[in-house]
């Protein structure tokens, strides 16, 4: 494992790198904060959810074009996560979070009045580039302040507090839909960046002293990524991070289709259902933190993705043969999600603690990684049907490729408990 040139044996929940412990306050107002920022992510791909089948008949458009919208999105998220992640290390972590956050807010304001799916496509990708810099900014800062087990607990509480945007997001999507179009979506977003610019600007400390940053150069920063990639258990770490929420993109992409097409629901009533897989995620999420009282990560994610491959398989069978009606389809992908919510915080903090000294370069992998699969999740959902069995067989897949490549790297030496 990469050794971290950083003090290593902090208590947990202590900042790293410091002799003090941070007050209790100042701990929670700093998961607060992070939690807000990547927050944003999941609130810019989930709000406008509700509208995508007002957006195909206001654009004259189909549902597989609409959501390549989603796709291009996605390939933002991913794509400014490589560019801005790296330059977090050298330019410290306010001044690219700031920026990004405000080419957010523009973008948002050009979705709002984008004339065509092509064209909303092409600003949604530069929305996802913006909302990229909270994300991935929020996660480096989790490296910096926080190490071991530490950081696993500091991540299932963000996956909490972000956790909150996927069921608030659809309710004020059909909110504003009950009283606006869906353009007003994008100006409400536009309104939430510029209210993050603000905490980023007057809540957040610098977190990456000079000393500690990467010079801004192009070759050191492909340097850094070759390096990355060059760590075998690494890559693999990141790959089964990306598969384990591409259950999640799965859903996303398709469940408005299949709960308000598929099975007649009202905008009110997706935004409900949807949310109720939220709260399973989340609440997996959370138990996450007892578990690793008890178990290591690696165990974790190694059950969890056996659940969801078996949940998924379940999906499949309900989804073809109609068993149960919505009720057939909604208990598996709960189990599903719920599975979710414990790869997501572990398999990440597995993955980062391999390289502190490059924290933002390697939270950037992993977020591109994380949103480039849901990239092509989403229109794999609708080249395969857009329905019930299309997001039951990408739920499962993922799954069962995460579980080769984690078994992959099985016989190498574990990452230690306390370094994780």
């Amino acid at each position: 494992m990469t050794t971290d040139s950083r003090t290593t044996s902090a208590t947990p929940g202590t900042a790293v790198g410091t002799s003090d412990q941070p007050a209790a306050p100042s701990r929670l107002r700093t998961i607060l904060v992070l939690g807000a920022l990547v927050a944003l992510g999941p609130l810019t791909i989930d709000v406008y959810l509700p509208a995508l089948p007002a957006i195909t008949e206001d654009l004259g458009s189909t549902d597989s074009a609409v959501q390549f919208t989603l796709t291009g999105t996605l390939i933002g998220l991913a794509v400014g996560q490589l560019v801005i992640g790296p330059l977090s290390d050298s330019l410290g972590r306010r001044r690219p979070l700031i920026a990004g956050t405000m080419i957010h807010i523009v973008a948002s304001l050009l979705c709002m009045i984008a004339p065509t799916v092509g064209i909303l496509g092409v600003t949604r990708a530069l929305q996802g580039f913006g909302a990229a810099a909270a994300m991935v900014i929020a996660i480096a800062i989790v490296r910096d302040l926080f190490d071991g087990r530490a950081a696993a607990t500091v991540m299932s509480r963000l996956v909490l507090v972000m956790g909150v945007a996927p069921i608030v997001a659809p309710s004020l999507g059909s909110l504003v839909l009950i009283h606006g179009s869906w353009r007003g979506v994008f100006a409400g977003l536009a309104v939430v960046g510029a209210a993050l610019m603000l905490v980023a600007m007057f809540l957040l400390k610098e977190t990456l002293p000079e000393e500690r940053r990467r010079p801004n150069e192009i070759l050191p920063v492909l340097r850094t990524y070759g390096s990355l990639l060059g760590d075998r258990r690494f890559v693999v770490l990141v790959l089964v991070a990306g598969l384990g929420m591409s259950a999640l993109f799965a859903y996303i992409s398709g469940s408005s289709f299949v709960l308000q097409d598929g099975y007649g629901l009202g905008e009110q009533q997706f935004a409900l259902v949807f949310g109720i897989g939220a709260v399973a995620l989340i609440s997996a999420s959370q138990l996450n933190v007892l578990a690793l009282q008890r178990f290591t990560p690696q165990r974790i994610v190694t059950v969890a993705l056996v659940a969801m491959a078996a949940s998924g398989a379940a999906l499949i069978v309900t989804t073809t043969t109609g068993a149960g009606g919505i009720v057939g389809f909604m208990v598996p992908v709960l189990f599903v999600l719920a599975s979710a919510g414990f790869v997501m915080p572990n398999s990440p903090a597995l993955a980062l603690s391999r390289h502190g000294e490059a924290a933002g370069t390697a939270a950037a992998l992993l977020g591109a990684a994380q949103f480039g699969i849901g990239a092509l999740i989403a229109p794999l959902v609708g080249v395969l049907g857009n329905d019930g069995p299309a997001m039951a067989i990408a739920m499962t897949g993922g799954a069962t490729i995460a579980l080769l490549a984690l078994a992959s790297v099985r016989s190498e030496k574990p990452v230690p408990a306390d370094a994780i």
